[in-house]
């Protein structure tokens, strides 16, 4: 009976951690889904998260093109 609750705790445990959206793709598809729901502030958070967070991945390179979407240069600095 032992083995059997050990065994249903493991396999909870394992599907909670899968589900905590800490992966730079979780991530990466809740901010686009963010921008999708017009809150771009949040959005803007998560690709900077992901950017700190994972920085060699390509959804950090991806995040990076977000942002720069969300943050279009201002036309003075465009004329430097």
């Amino acid at each position: 009976m032992k083995r059997y609750i050990f065994t249903i705790v493991a396999v909870v445990a394992v599907l909670l951690s899968s589900c905590v959206g800490d992966s730079p793709k979780s991530m990466f598809e809740t901010a686009r889904l963010e921008e999708l729901q017009n809150n771009p502030k949040h959005a803007k958070e998560l690709y900077e998260e992901i950017i700190r967070r994972h920085p060699n991945t390509g959804y950090a390179q991806k995040s990076k093109e977000r942002l720069e979407k969300l943050n279009p240069a201002s036309p003075s600095e465009s004329q430097k």
